[in-house]
C-alpha cells in the first residue's frame, strides 16, 4: 500500500510565494515519477509538473518560469517532491494534488495513469 500526503496550501496575494511539499510511502520501489496535478472549480484536472527519479522535469507552458518542482536529495526525502510557487496570479487558485506512477515521463499527462495520489491541498490566490 502507498500513501500519498501532501501540505503547504494556504491564501497568499498575487504576486507571492508558496511552496508545498508531498511525500510517498510504502511500497514506492516501481513508482518513479510524481507529478503536481491541479483542479480548479468547474475545471479539469490538469498536470502542472512532473519529474522523475532520475530529475527529468516537464511544465505546463503556464507556470514555467515561476514553478519549480524538485525532488529531495537525501536517503529520507528521496520519495519527497516539492513545488515552489512564485509570481502566483489569481488564475493559480486550485486544489493541488500530488500522484505516483510508474514508467517514467510516458502518458505523464494522463491522470488516469498514475497509481496513487494524495488528497490534495488548497492554493488560494486572491488579495
Amino acid at each position: 500500500q502507498v500513501q500519498v500526503v501532501e501540505s503547504g496550501g494556504g491564501l497568499v496575494q498575487p504576486g507571492g510565494s508558496l511552496r508545498l511539499s508531498c511525500t510517498a510511502s510504502g511500497s514506492i520501489f516501481t513508482l518513479d515519477v510524481m507529478g503536481w496535478y491541479r483542479q480548479a472549480p468547474g475545471k479539469q484536472r490538469e498536470l502542472v509538473a512532473v519529474t522523475t527519479s532520475g530529475g527529468t522535469t516537464n511544465y505546463t507552458d503556464s507556470v514555467k518560469g515561476r514553478f519549480t518542482i524538485s525532488r529531495g536529495n537525501a536517503k529520507n526525502t528521496k520519495n519527497t517532491v516539492y513545488l515552489q510557487m512564485t509570481s502566483l496570479k489569481p488564475e493559480d487558485t486550485a486544489v493541488y494534488y500530488c500522484a505516483v506512477k510508474s514508467g517514467g515521463l510516458l502518458f505523464a499527462n494522463d491522470p488516469r495513469r498514475y497509481d496513487y495520489w494524495g488528497r490534495g491541498t488548497q492554493v488560494t490566490v486572491s488579495s
